[in-house]
């Protein structure tokens, strides 16, 4: 009895996992976002250049897969829900990028712009400038989560380069057809 009970286990485990399996085969894929060399914490190399901090500024490079059907531009922002303004900081803001980008090399939005796909706007972020402006660690502020999104558009932007953050960000919301996120965080004792 226990060698029939061992084999029926043994079916039943093996069963199981092929139903796994083909589970992961069939799942829809999800709309995702990566990146090679940021980690789950901004370094020097991505902190802003001025303000008093000595930092590379450099965008990081993103990659994203699986876009819905029907997307007819892209989106990209990077905010800070807790800087220490009320309304947080929106550090990059860069929207009606081709249908066909799937990736933004590092450094695109702020210290090589030449590396965005033609027809790429990077509007005002909360420093005033155009394009990427990384992190700026306050002494003491404690924890900050960057949220970089890539937003899936059913249509371009009818807005120009100086569109404010909130004026995109009302935009990106009437048009989104889905969106994927990445964080990472400063900690500032």
């Amino acid at each position: 009895m226990k060698t029939i009970s061992s084999v029926k286990n043994i079916f039943l485990g093996t069963l199981l996992l092929a139903a796994i399996a083909l589970q992961a085969q069939t799942a829809p894929k999800t709309f995702t976002l990566k990146s090679a060399t940021l980690g789950g914490q901004l370094t020097n190399d991505f902190y802003y250049n001025d303000w008093g901090v000595k930092g590379g500024n450099i965008s990081p490079d993103l990659s994203w897969d699986n876009a819905p059907e029907g997307t007819q531009a892209f989106a990209i922002t990077m905010y800070d829900a807790e800087a220490p303004t009320g309304s947080g900081w929106w550090h990059w803001v860069l929207f009606n990028l081709p249908k066909d980008t799937k990736a933004l090399k590092a450094g695109a939005a702020s210290t090589h712009p030449e590396l965005l796909p033609a027809g790429s706007i990077s509007s005002l972020n909360d420093f005033k400038q155009y394009g990427y402006g990384g992190p700026v660690p306050i002494p003491g502020s404690g924890y900050h989560p960057y949220v970089i999104t890539v937003y899936a558009l059913k249509s371009k932007l009818n807005l120009d380069k100086d569109a404010n953050p909130a004026l995109v960000g009302f935009n990106l919301s009437a048009n989104v057809i889905a969106k994927a996120s990445i964080i990472a965080y400063v900690y500032v004792p």
